[in-house]
């Protein structure tokens, strides 16, 4: 057995029952995870790739085939001698998979195929701070509602929906325990949603706003790939994603991240969390426009604000014109998120520190007083190696990656997706 192949057959730490059922689940995904990863390709190279033998493949194929999970795409004549090899590609056009955030100021929406073309894309400005619980989510099943029928008139049933959120999660009941920007407290969120959703019954799943990030900007983002990295969100409030040795760190009882509540300032304003000088109130959006544009202050519980992207467009016009009063509250922003940034290499060491939201819009800008903080604190010093990017995911990283746990969910799993029922003949 591969490597590969091991490792598949263990999810979330915890070893499948062996058996039949078990090892062909395994290498349906096994080849399924190829596909998505390489693109089209031939079934002896799938075969010499997976280490599984030709016949194998050929057999699991004729399944997934079966299930419209792959599509022959044409004949590969790359490096062969002889008859021509056909190749296979993954299709599932007709699966979807979408993905939602409710945040503070926003509702973010993702949607796509399982080949990963977007049919659905957008992001809505929404109080949800100041609209309690229960608004939220009757905003949040419209949403979901009208999303799900763009998708289908796409030709793509939704086989899953996942939920990004900016607090404490109880993932495996679909629980909000703490969302402290949101005032939320143990609001059971997939149950809630899956009954505004009626007779449509898609299964929901929810997470942390960071933690789903962070797994999309490893999956696909400007450090694909980078076994160990941090992600930050750049929203009213700061949530962490951290990823250790390519795996996503969820602690204990699924509750790390939250670093924006690292206290910093002994003697700084309130948080949203009801703390004092948490890193958030130095760095999160609000507080950068109460430095910058004090006229305009915002944050929760203050009532309708506009679109995040409209309100950092405003600060970045200030910046490019010149005006001292923004520059300064930038820089001084920036010089936080180093100082935050070097507690969490000091932690974890990461290669990279990506920045979503407002810090990527504002990376040219902020990033330079950032980095300097950063190798200014960092006691490993040059030999850290840790730097600041900037994701290229703006806003929408949580909901992608919110979509992408689903896709991850259909691969791990492909015999969850039925086969077509047969038309009569004639039909």
């Amino acid at each position: 057995m591969t490597q590969e192949q091991r490792q598949a057959r263990t999810v979330g730490g915890t070893p499948q029952a062996a058996g039949h059922a078990s090892l062909r689940r395994t290498n349906l995904s096994l080849v399924l995870r190829h596909l998505r990863e390489h693109g089209s390709t031939s079934r002896s190279d799938i075969a010499e790739a997976t280490g599984l033998h030709r016949a194998t493949v050929s057999n699991l194929m004729v399944e997934l085939l079966d299930r419209r999970l792959v599509q022959e795409v044409g004949v590969d004549h790359a490096g062969t001698v002889g008859r021509p090899r056909r190749a296979v590609a993954l299709h599932g056009a007709h699966i979807g998979a979408l993905g939602l955030e409710l945040n503070v100021d926003y509702i973010a929406v993702h949607g796509v195929d399982l080949g990963g073309n977007v049919l659905v894309d957008r992001r809505l400005g929404f109080d949800a701070a100041g609209s309690g619980p229960s608004r939220s989510l009757r905003e949040l099943g419209l949403t979901a509602r009208e999303a799900i029928e763009e998708m289908t008139r796409a030709g793509a049933d939704p086989a899953g929906i996942g939920v990004a959120v900016p607090g404490l999660v109880d993932v495996d009941h679909g629980v909000v325990a703490f969302a402290p920007n949101l005032d939320w407290h143990d609001v059971p969120l997939a149950a809630r949603l899956s009954s505004a959703l009626g007779p449509l019954r898609v299964p929901v799943a929810v997470d942390n706003d960071a933690n789903l990030a962070a797994l999309a900007e490893y999956t696909s983002g400007v450090a694909a790939g980078t076994a160990d990295m941090v992600y930050l969100t750049g929203e009213v409030g700061v949530g962490g994603g951290i990823i250790v040795n390519g795996r996503l760190l969820r602690g204990a009882d699924g509750f790390s991240g939250e670093v924006g509540h690292l206290p910093v300032d002994p003697s700084g304003g309130r948080c949203g969390c009801g703390r004092f000088g948490c890193w958030e109130t130095k760095v999160g959006l609000a507080a950068l426009v109460r430095m910058a544009t004090p006229e305009r202050a915002y944050g929760p519980g203050s009532g309708p604000v506009p679109d995040p992207e409209e309100r950092v467009a405003e600060i970045a016009r200030d910046l490019a014109a010149g005006d001292r009063q923004t520059l300064v509250a930038v820089a001084e922003a920036g010089r936080w998120l180093g100082l935050g940034g070097s507690i969490l290499v000091n932690l974890f060491n990461p290669r990279v520190i990506v920045v979503g939201g407002y810090f990527a819009t504002l990376a040219d800008w902020m990033l330079p007083f950032a980095q300097a903080e950063l190798e200014r604190l960092v006691v490993a010093g040059p030999a850290a190696r840790c730097r600041f990017v900037a994701s290229d995911h703006g806003f929408g990283a949580a909901s992608r990656g919110a979509a992408n746990v689903v896709i991850n969910q259909i691969v791990n799993d492909p015999t969850a997706i039925m086969r077509p029922t047969p038309q009569p003949s004639g039909a």
